[in-house]
C-alpha cells in the first residue's frame, strides 16, 4: 500500500509517496516559487528518490501546473503514479473550523466547505483547497483525504476553548481556540507513551512543537486539554516571524498611531515579527551566530523566546497536576540542545531534570534527555506529519 500526502503552501507543495504501515518513503520533495518569477537556472521543483535528486528549472505558473511537474518526475523516477494502484492521497489541511474533526473523504460538498472556512485561515486553506484541486483532477480515481491540523483540538474542554469576548459575536463568527499542529502533536504524544512502555490513556504530557511555527499542549490520557495555539495560529509561544501572545490593545494602538490598515497589522504579526522582528533573522542557527558576535538585539530575542516558552510549561504543569513527560519535537525542539536545557532549567523540584550529555548527544531517534531517576521524562522525539496523515487517509479508505 502506498499512499501520496500533498501539503500546498501559498507557493509551495510539500509531498511524499510512502508506506504507511512501514513508514518507508519512496520518493519526496517540493515545489517552491509557485506564481513567482524565477531566475534562470534556479530550480523551482527538487524530487528526491532512491538515492537521485531530479530538479526542475522552470517557472511554476499555479498549483496545477506544479502537481504536472511532480508527476512527470515521479514517472522518469520509476514511479508512475497514474497506474501505481495508490491507496489514497492524503492533504494537510490547516483549518477545519467546527465542520470537520476527524480525517474526511473529499468530495465536490467537503472541497467548497472547506474553501468557506478560509476566512479562518487565509493563508492557508485558499492554497490547501487549490492544491485538493488540482490533485483531484490529476488523479481522479483515487481517493482523497483530507487530514485537518486542527482535528487533535476539536475536543478541547469549554474553558481552555472560550474567548471572554461577547458570547453571541462569538458564535455568530467562529470565534474560539481551534488550536493547530495538531497531527503533530497527536502522533508525537503516541510515540511519547509507546517510548515509556504505557497505554496512552494513563500518561500526562507536554508537547512543545518547535518550528518556525511554535505551539504547546497538554495532554491527558491521550486528550489534549489546552494549546497555544487559537483562532489562528499566531497566538501562543513566539515563533519565527510571529508574535504569538500579545496585548489586544496594540492592534487598536497601531492603527491609530502607525496608520497601519488591517492587512498592515496582520502582516506586521505574522511575517514580520517574532525572532525576526526582534533580531532581523528567524533562522536558530543564524540568530545563535548574532549572539556568539555579542549581537545585543539577537540575546533578547532568544531570552523573550525563552521566557514564553517556559511560562507555558509552567502553566501545563499546573493545568495537568501530574505529568509524566515533557518532549521537545519539530526543527527547533529536536535539533537545538540549548533551547531544551535553557527551557526545562531550574525545575529539579518538579521532577524535572536535564542530563547535559544526553541532551547534546548526536542521535536522530527518539530518545531521553532526563537522567533514569528522573521522576519527569524530558524526551525528544521526531515529527512524522507525513507518515501520520498517511496513515490517517489509508485507516479511512480501509473501512
Amino acid at each position: 500500500m502506498q499512499v501520496l500526502v500533498i501539503n500546498s503552501g501559498s507557493s509551495s507543495i510539500k509531498y511524499q509517496l510512502l508506506d504507511p504501515m512501514s513508514g518507508t518513503v519512496a520518493a519526496s520533495g517540493q515545489v517552491t516559487r509557485i506564481g513567482e518569477p524565477v531566475a534562470q537556472g534556479a530550480p523551482t521543483v527538487e524530487h528526491h528518490s532512491e538515492g537521485r535528486t531530479l530538479e526542475h528549472d522552470g517557472a511554476i505558473p499555479d498549483h496545477a501546473a506544479g502537481l504536472r511537474v511532480v508527476f512527470d518526475l515521479f514517472a522518469r523516477s520509476g514511479h508512475d503514479l497514474a497506474g501505481a494502484g495508490l491507496a489514497a492521497v492524503g492533504h494537510r489541511v490547516v483549518h477545519g473550523g467546527e465542520v470537520f474533526y476527524r480525517p474526511t473523504l473529499i468530495t465536490d460538498a467537503v472541497v467548497k466547505s472547506i474553501d468557506e472556512l478560509s476566512s479562518l485561515a487565509p493563508l492557508h486553506n485558499p492554497a490547501n483547497v487549490t492544491g485538493i484541486r488540482s490533485a483531484r483532477e490529476l488523479l481522479p480515481e483515487v481517493p482523497q483525504v483530507a487530514v485537518f491540523d486542527t482535528a487533535f483540538f476539536h475536543g478541547l474542554p469549554p474553558a481552555a476553548k472560550t474567548y471572554a469576548i461577547d458570547a453571541k459575536v462569538a458564535a455568530a463568527h467562529g470565534i474560539r481556540r481551534y488550536g493547530f499542529h495538531g497531527t503533530s502533536h497527536e502522533y508525537v504524544s503516541e510515540q511519547v507513551a509507546e517510548l515509556l512502555g504505557r497505554d496512552p490513556a494513563s500518561v500526562n504530557q507536554i508537547v512543545l512543537h518547535l518550528g518556525n511555527g511554535a505551539s504547546a499542549s497538554a495532554i491527558r490520557g491521550g486528550r489534549a486539554i489546552d494549546t497555544t495555539m487559537g483562532l489562528t495560529p499566531l497566538e501562543g509561544l513566539v515563533m519565527g516571524t510571529r508574535s504569538g501572545d500579545i496585548d489586544p490593545g496594540i492592534i487598536p494602538h497601531l492603527a491609530r498611531t502607525a496608520g497601519l490598515d488591517i492587512d498592515g497589522i496582520d502582516e506586521l504579526l505574522n511575517r514580520n515579527s517574532g525572532i525576526k522582528g526582534l533580531s532581523g533573522v528567524n533562522d536558530f542557527r543564524a540568530l545563535f551566530e548574532l549572539i556568539d558576535s555579542g549581537d545585543a538585539a539577537a540575546r533578547l530575542a532568544y531570552d523573550v523566546y525563552v521566557h514564553r516558552l517556559r511560562r507555558y510549561i509552567g502553566a501545563y504543569l499546573v493545568e495537568l497536576g501530574r505529568v509524566d513527560a515533557i518532549t521537545f519535537t519539530a526543527g527547533v525542539g529536536e535539533n537545538n540542545a540549548q533551547v531544551r536545557a535553557d527551557a526545562l532549567a531550574g525545575l529539579t523540584r518538579f521532577g524535572i531534570t536535564v542530563d547535559p550529555v544526553l541532551n547534546t548527544a548526536k542521535d536522530r531517534a527518539a530518545r531521553y534527555i532526563s537522567p533514569p531517576e528522573a521522576e519527569v521524562a524530558a524526551l525528544v522525539v521526531p515529527t512524522n506529519e507525513e507518515l501520520a496523515i498517511a496513515r490517517a487517509a489509508a485507516r479511512l479508505v480501509r473501512q
